[in-house]
């Protein structure tokens, strides 16, 4: 059963705290990448292939929304040339090159960082109940949803 509806007030604050939140997610990513002399749709393809393994070059390029052909080309031989990607032929069909992260190079160069995030945020979900840090996980997991939506709407309507 649900308690009483979130008043005005509590929506609009709740908001405006989303709205900067997405606001430093974006600047956050972007100084990280800078970090590492990288920019942020590179840090993006990176982290696609350390979450998800090897990739081919096209399911990349339509993952993170790069056109495919010379853009995604362009990005593969940037993060190889940084040391950050290898490319390999697909053993299952030797016709197809994958690209894979280089973890040691990945972790040595944003892995600190990460681990920071991931150390100060831990500390703050320590401090909260169970239901809290439930409430919480599925309230970032329904804004995760609706933005990879949002993404796949603009995407669709280029």
């Amino acid at each position: 059963m649900m308690g009483p509806r979130a008043t005005a007030a509590h929506l609009e604050a709740q908001a405006l705290a989303m709205r900067e939140h997405n606001a430093y997610v974006v600047l956050l990513q972007d100084a990280i990448a800078r970090s590492a002399g990288l920019n942020g749709v590179d840090l993006q393809v990176v982290g696609v292939l350390m979450a998800s393994g090897a990739r081919t070059p096209g399911d990349l390029a339509a993952e993170v929304g790069v056109s495919a052909g010379g853009a995604i080309t362009a990005l593969v031989d940037r993060l190889e040339r940084a040391g950050y990607v290898t490319r390999r032929r697909d053993d299952a069909d030797r016709r197809r090159v994958l690209v894979e992260a280089v973890p040691e190079r990945v972790l040595a160069e944003v892995g600190p960082v990460y681990g920071r995030l991931a150390a100060r945020w831990g500390a703050y979900l320590e401090t909260l109940s169970d239901d809290q840090v439930e409430l919480l996980t599925t309230a970032l997991a329904t804004a995760t949803a609706i933005n990879r939506d949002e993404v796949a709407r603009l995407r669709a309507s280029r």
